[in-house]
């Protein structure tokens, strides 16, 4: 059997799953909390790839 586990913190999911696109890709995690930190990590890592303007 593959026990599926959250993206964000290895925890087995269950039917509670909620699914969070990132990168424009289907994420799987265990609760609204890894959700959110997926989402920031997405921005802060789309934040850091933009050109500083002067």
């Amino acid at each position: 059997m593959n026990e599926q586990t959250c993206a964000a913190c290895d925890y087995p999911l269950d039917d509670a799953r909620i699914l969070v696109y990132i990168g424009g890709k289907p994420v799987e995690v265990c609760c609204e909390e890894c959700a959110t930190k997926l989402r920031q990590a997405e921005q802060s890592a789309k934040a850091a790839q933009r050109p500083e303007v002067n």
